[in-house]
């Protein structure tokens, strides 16, 4: 018969006596949550080891984390959490999930002259492979994007994010595991704020449902064959050598940062004829000519192939291989809503050439503009730009964004664009400043608004082609934005002064994705006491991925130079196409030194309701106590209701 451990007499946080558990109990636990632990180990390994080795030392760990004797001191006891029930206090799994962790974590640490290294940071003895490389199933684009995100991340804070969302921990559990796998408490801290931060921008529960996918798994594996090559060459030396051989190439022959031909890329991780002819710079789309000028297209799909490099095929190279696998010294960026997966066929190519001291290329995949940039000299401080561009067509595929530096942009013209020329919003009257361009279609730099630390210009780009003249201005993205004015039922280009006094309000808008922007003036307001008229204006911006657009509310008192947000929203419908009419109101103080409550809305508003008290039209001004209380809403045609923006 087995025999008894006696408890610990001393108390744990809980109140509860902490246990000792057997290698049995361990051991029971381990069988019954194997798959559970290996993913747990495979996604707090480093990703820099590699997928295959990544899955050995996963499987090494794990399979390590029995008790070195008959008996061992479990973990303190953690507080039920949500999610799996029979691992819910359990200390067997406790104990082997603290050992799993803490291995993982201590093969992430950097190796020391001065010290020996532990056992995780080598590669594992067992489980061996000859002959073959492992890798989970490939995921989709949100699992690719998670993974690069998660190698953002330190040690700890990717072992933060998956104790929260595949352990289903909370904050305060997973900081006592992180202290009992030998993280320090500042670190732990850190640790946890990168993993809420992560957490944070995710959409509920998204990123907890990716870490349980196939991509993750180290136990479903696909295999795929080594150097055959290599192995005949060295059969004669036995076949020891040769596995030696093929594990040494494996797991510590992979291309490092820059000798290689796919420069900056990323070691590369599965391939199949597929996305080897996505990467293959004799396969890009080149554009003729002289395409867009028979073609009934005004869009990205018609721009020919520019620059001087374009046939530079170790740069072509080079950015495709660092489009499908960007290593971790790529400054990668993309607009929300736009994934950052590998092409899924060759892609079109838009300009490959130098600008000042680098060299830039631009691809197309029908989805996405893609920019790759690299120094002159070398591939250290590659970036990788990615911007939707979906169902772009005239303006809008009107010019993409070569270069931001020194506060200035430049911008790679469509072919059939004439004329580029500036224009400040805030000066309408100061007229078009002509744009000089390249015969590639490069414009000169000049100030960008995306740039600007305040708002005392707002340099917009004024392309003109057979069709007239259209404006568009940087937020921060590949492509810019395109500028319109009037009833969201039936816009139009905007004019020079169309938004004079609103263009300040451009800069809420910067880098979130945004297509075209849009900007109404949607009423006048006679002030009370005879403090002239106001005007009331609503700027709606549309983004690339159809939701979350921005909606403000402005309004500009007599005399004021800009107008000030009187409200705003991310998921109105209100001064759009789908719903053009739009009620606001603010609090305002006359020159008397008395404040009312004034509100607009839209010529189909037929009343206004403040605080239950309803006045027949679209404006109103109501007066009101400091601070005090009030609701607003508007009636339209036919009794419809038109909720306020707030």
């Amino acid at each position: 018969m087995q025999s008894k451990v006696q408890q610990p007499t001393s108390p744990s946080p809980g109140g509860a006596e902490a246990a000792v558990i057997d290698v049995e109990q361990a051991e029971a636990a381990l069988v019954e949550h194997y798959p559970r632990l290996v993913r747990l180990a495979y996604l707090v390994l480093p990703p820099g080891l590699g997928r295959n080795r990544r899955v050995l030392t996963a499987h090494s760990v794990t399979q390590r984390a029995l008790p070195r004797g008959r008996t061992a001191d479990a973990p303190a006891p953690i507080p039920a959490q949500r999610g799996d029930v029979s691992r819910t206090g359990d200390p067997g799994y406790a104990y082997v999930r603290l050992k799993v962790l803490r291995s993982a974590l201590e093969a992430g640490l950097p190796l020391r002259r001065a010290a020996w290294p532990k056992r995780a940071q080598l590669p594992p003895l067992l489980p061996q492979v000859w002959g073959l490389r492992l890798f989970p199933k490939s995921g989709g684009a949100d699992e690719l994007a998670l993974d690069q995100r998660l190698s953002a991340l330190s040690g700890p804070a990717r072992a933060a994010y998956v104790l929260r969302g595949l352990e289903r921990l909370d904050d305060a559990a997973v900081h006592a595991v992180l202290v009992e796998a030998r993280c320090p408490e500042e670190d732990a801290d850190a640790a946890l704020a990168q993993a809420r931060e992560m957490a944070a921008a995710e959409e509920p529960g998204a990123g907890a449902a990716l870490l349980e996918s196939p991509e993750f798994d180290p136990c479903s594996l696909h295999a795929r064959p080594t150097d055959l090559m290599r192995r005949r060459q060295h059969l004669k030396a036995g076949i020891a050598a040769v596995a030696a051989t093929l594990v040494c190439g494996a797991l510590l022959g992979l291309p490092g940062d820059g000798w290689a031909p796919d420069g900056a890329a990323a070691p590369p991780y599965a391939k199949n004829p597929a996305s080897q002819a996505a990467l293959n710079p004799a396969k890009l789309t080149k554009v003729a000519p002289s395409t867009w000028k028979t073609s009934s297209r005004t869009d990205f799909s018609v721009w020919p192939a520019r620059g001087s490099l374009t046939g530079d095929k170790g740069l072509l190279r080079r950015a495709l291989a660092v489009w499908a696998r960007p290593g971790s010294s790529v400054k990668v960026s993309a607009t929300p809503g736009t994934p950052a997966g590998a092409p899924p066929g060759p892609p079109q190519l838009l300009y490959a050439g130098e600008l000042d001291q680098a060299r830039v290329v631009l691809l197309y995949d029908g989805l996405r503009v893609v920019r790759y940039a690299e120094p002159k000299n070398g591939t250290s401080g590659a970036a990788l730009d990615f911007a939707r561009a979906d169902g772009a067509t005239g303006a809008q595929a009107g010019a993409v964004v070569m270069d931001r530096s020194d506060g200035n942009v430049r911008y790679l013209t469509a072919p059939w664009v004439s004329k580029a020329a500036t224009r400040d919003l805030l000066k309408p009257s100061a007229g078009a400043r002509a744009l000089s361009r390249t015969k590639d279609g490069v414009t000169a730099p000049f100030p960008s608004p995306a740039l600007a630390s305040s708002c005392t210009s707002w340099n917009a780009l004024a392309l003109t082609d057979s069709t007239g003249t259209r404006l568009s201005t940087d937020l921060g993205e590949l492509v810019p934005a395109h500028l319109t004015s009037g009833s969201p039922a039936a816009p139009h280009e905007a004019r020079p002064g169309d938004w004079a006094t609103t263009a300040c309000s451009l800069a809420a808008a910067r880098s979130h994705g945004v297509r075209s922007v849009n900007s109404w003036k949607y009423a006048k307001q006679p002030l009370p006491q005879g403090n002239g008229t106001a005007e009331w204006v609503c700027t709606r911006a549309e983004t690339w991925r159809g939701g979350g657009p921005r909606t403000l509310a402005l309004f500009r008192a007599p005399g004021a130079r800009a107008a000030v947000v009187a409200a705003k929203s991310q998921a109105s419908a209100a001064c759009g196409e789908r719903d053009p009419q739009v009620l606001a109101g603010v609090r305002w103080k006359s020159r008397a030194g008395a404040w009312y409550l004034v509100a607009a809305g839209s010529e189909g508003v037929d009343s206004v309701a403040v605080s239950g008290r309803r006045v027949n039209g679209n404006v109103v001004a109501v007066p009101l106590a400091r601070g005090g209380e009030v609701s607003l809403s508007g009636t339209g045609a036919r009794g419809s209701e038109v909720p306020a923006l707030r």
